[in-house]
């Protein structure tokens, strides 16, 4: 079977940031809870021009600038940012494609939340391997839902950590170097409804009186049933899809040299690393980041790849889960 590599990828990072101190402050929690529970110490928050899109647009620059190609050989790009972005009713996907000069592609969006780099990561290798037109593919997008955060809520503290940036990952067809392998998702509604901006859709349509009691700002509406279910149920589905991708890739996790893994609070994240017998080492915790939606991945391998966490034949493994819920994992063999 053909093989799908990643050419190069993309990061931005806004020139903006909300520190620990700032968070306390807002909350009214702790700094040190702030900083050793919630795992933050500071994350990038958008400056007036780091509009969603166009962060994506930026690292979507970026990444063709390393890989040294002619914008003009992109034949796809799927837009993996935000539905929270410069209009309603848009498709970033096609802006993008015209401001990095990708006259040739054609273009569309998609959105699983922060599971929607993994997906998309899944449909630009199955849409490749199912047309022979498709060579090169560019995801990109960008990241601001830190946007709908009312820290006096404290409902929606699990989501304190959201921040902004953009990133890009550019996948060739044939290209026998950092191959995707397999991807396993899962999705579950009974939690679809649990995290929602109340108002804004056609339910509740955005009015003075919604934007005066918050209502356009993400809650929980059933905080203690959600509690309940995903401890039946989260962390068992996101150790799954990182076993099922490995499986389906004839790997186990014994073969994990890396974990790409979003920003959770810290004994989350040290309780997957632990199940799956990995070290510190073998991951990046993202505390001056913070939870970049889908774009923590690709900022996840990009930090590795500065580190020299990975290497030459290295296994990796991109997991995330997004509000909805959605969990998903890729494998990657490195190099």
């Amino acid at each position: 079977m053909t093989a799908v590599g990643i050419v190069s990828t993309g990061v931005y990072i806004p020139n903006s940031f909300m520190t620990s101190d700032e968070i306390a402050e807002k909350s009214g929690i702790p700094k040190e809870v702030v900083e050793k529970k919630l795992g933050i110490v500071k994350k990038p928050v958008p400056g007036p021009e780091d509009h969603t899109c166009q962060m994506g647009i930026y690292a979507a620059k970026q990444a063709i600038k390393r890989a040294g190609i002619d914008p003009l050989t992109i034949d796809l790009i799927i837009y993996i940012g935000e539905e929270h972005k410069e209009y309603p009713l848009w498709t970033a996907g096609i802006k993008t494609q015209q401001e990095i000069g990708a006259l040739n592609a054609w273009a569309f969006d998609v959105a699983l939340r922060c599971g929607t780099t993994v997906m998309a990561l899944k449909v630009a290798k199955d849409m490749m391997k199912a047309d022979e037109s498709i060579h090169t593919v560019l995801l990109a997008g960008g990241y601001r839902n830190v946007d709908f955060i009312d820290y006096d809520n404290p409902r929606t503290r699990f989501m304190y950590n959201l921040s902004a940036g953009g990133g890009a990952i550019l996948l060739q067809k044939g290209l026998e170097r950092n191959v995707l392998l397999e991807s396993h998702l899962m999705t579950d509604g009974s939690f679809s409804e649990d995290v929602v901006v109340v108002a804004g859709g056609t339910k509740e349509p955005i009015s003075e009186e919604a934007i005066k009691n918050k209502r356009n700002t993400l809650d929980v509406l059933d905080p203690e049933g959600m509690k309940q279910r995903l401890e039946e149920k989260s962390m068992a589905n996101f150790l799954q899809v990182i076993r099922k991708s490995l499986e389906k890739s004839n790997l186990t996790e014994k073969d994990i040299n890396y974990l790409g893994i979003l920003h959770m609070k810290k004994s989350a994240h040290d309780y997957v690393l632990d199940k799956l017998g990995l070290t510190e080492e073998q991951s990046i915790y993202l505390n001056e980041y913070g939870h970049m939606g889908q774009m923590d991945q690709i900022l996840s391998l990009e930090l590795a790849e500065k580190a020299g966490k990975i290497k030459q034949g290295d296994v990796i493994v991109l997991v995330s889960a997004g509000i909805g819920y959605a969990w998903g994992a890729t494998t990657i063999r490195w190099g």
